[in-house]
């Protein structure tokens, strides 16, 4: 069983305050990252999470002077009270769904963000949702990966707006930061700060080819040739041939990542 995850400082300019929404899909719960620079009196707020038992009012006790909130995703366990976090303080929400902006422009790819000498760049990382992206902390070789990499297990594919080809990219441009050496550490948001940037996404490249080739045997096993990601049934019986090693209570999660990994393998045929 592993020690449970309850944020914190990290490196020298982020605190991790984790939000009270624990679940077999939130892991420990949201992480709220809160990012300053040293000396700084402003900061950026990313992903200031759900309306649960008073986040926002621990946000807007705890924080000060905030800047910017900035988003990962759409998510409603990211999303839920950034408007109303930034009209406490007073500041922009930006993502890259336009949708989620308030007083502020939707993210561009390789933008660069600042706040007192805080400097973050945009990476647009699609896979789990359409409007997913990572932030780069150049100053702490971090990587703030939203739901595309989780502090523990591996993330949904969230089919049909989550795509298996798209999300092989971004972990691929993500591996490409860790080998050159920009990132070393990735700070999720769900579970625990990862310290092997390059190892977990190695592993997660070599995962998800695995269970795509799982579900490419499971279609030869129920002597299905092209496969229907929209298929009523189909989706079902082979989460039932590919994740038995998987609670049944995430079964219907899995159905996800499968509807996305058969659209992706009927793209190939």
């Amino acid at each position: 069983m592993s020690e449970r995850w309850t944020g914190g400082p990290f490196g020298e300019r982020a605190r991790c305050f984790l939000a009270p929404n624990p679940g077999l899909m939130t892991l420990d719960g949201t992480n709220t990252w809160v990012l300053t620079e040293p000396g700084a009196s402003r900061s950026i707020v990313v992903d200031p999470g759900p309306i649960e038992d008073g986040h926002v009012d621990e946000l807007d006790e705890q924080t000060g002077d905030v800047a910017l909130v900035l988003l990962t995703h759409r998510h409603f366990d990211h999303s839920e009270v950034a408007a109303e976090l930034g009209r406490r303080k007073g500041c922009p929400v930006r993502a890259l769904d336009p949708a989620y902006c308030v007083g502020g422009d939707p993210l561009a790819d390789d933008e660069l963000v600042g706040v007192d000498g805080l400097r973050l760049r945009v990476v647009a990382t699609p896979g789990h949702t359409s409007d997913s992206v990572s932030f780069l902390l150049p100053a702490e070789r971090a990587l703030l990966t939203g739901d595309m990499v989780l502090g523990r297990g591996t993330t949904v594919v969230a089919y049909p707006d989550g795509e298996l080809g798209p999300y092989f990219d971004s972990i691929a441009r993500m591996r490409s930061l860790a080998a050159s050496g920009d990132v070393v550490t990735i700070w999720p948001a769900h579970g625990p700060v990862l310290d092997d940037a390059l190892g977990t996404l190695d592993h997660y490249l070599v995962h998800r080819r695995e269970r795509l080739g799982q579900v490419e045997a499971a279609l030869a096993r129920l002597g299905v040739a092209r496969p229907d990601p929209d298929d009523e049934e189909l989706p079902r019986r082979v989460v039932e041939i590919v994740y038995q090693d998987v609670d049944e209570s995430l079964w219907e999660a899995a159905e996800w990542s499968v509807r996305a990994q058969l659209a992706y393998l009927a793209g190939q045929r």
